[in-house]
């Protein structure tokens, strides 16, 4: 028999979370992990425009975190769950850390603010960078109403969305284009 991905549970507008409590889908915890899913797929996408090998594949890892972040944020903080989900480390903010050390050595120093554009493979890098700063708010949004988010959640998704702004500059290194500056009227 043929697996199906519907299973109508959720038509009524609800879902489980990990650990089997049922919650609206329209919950602060529901939309948190859904944009951490918006993100992935921006960061896949991002991904989709890279040519080098190492930059490809630290946004698989950096897909990998966010699954486990999502399944994280999954979990019913009130329930001890069966399953072992996999975890967030330290070293995985520290990985971040050093690929924007490299890249900020890399492309030239900012002189100002940049506007994001230039070229679709660089808008994606900010839009992704935009979805991770929602991600992040949302995180601090849940602990601010008492809920439980891992500790190392805000912090990684911190760094993520600088990560995600230099891969944006670096990408526009890579193509030849010059960041756009942003000129304030006056």
């Amino acid at each position: 028999m043929a697996f199906h991905i519907y299973t109508k549970t959720g038509d009524k507008g609800q879902t489980s979370l990990i650990g089997g409590t049922r919650v609206s889908k329209g919950s602060l915890r529901i939309e948190t992990y859904g944009t951490v899913d918006e993100l992935n797929s921006y960061i896949g996408w991002a991904g989709d425009y890279q040519k080098q090998e190492e930059v490809i594949a630290l946004i698989r890892e950096i897909q990998d975190r966010l699954f486990t972040i999502g399944s994280a944020l999954a979990c019913d903080p009130h329930k001890e769950i069966k399953m072992r989900l996999p975890d967030l480390r330290e070293e995985d903010i520290t990985l971040l850390e050093k690929a924007i050390d490299k890249i900020n050595d890399i492309v030239p120093p900012m002189r100002s603010f940049i506007l994001p554009g230039g070229n679709e493979a660089i808008s994606v890098c900010h839009v992704a960078r935009c979805v991770c700063r929602r991600a992040e708010r949302l995180c601090v949004g849940l602990e601010e109403q008492g809920e439980f988010v891992a500790p190392l959640i805000v912090p990684y998704l911190n760094r993520l969305s600088d990560y995600l702004f230099m891969l944006a500059r670096y990408t526009a290194h890579q193509l030849g284009i010059e960041d756009i500056p942003w000129k304030a009227r006056k």
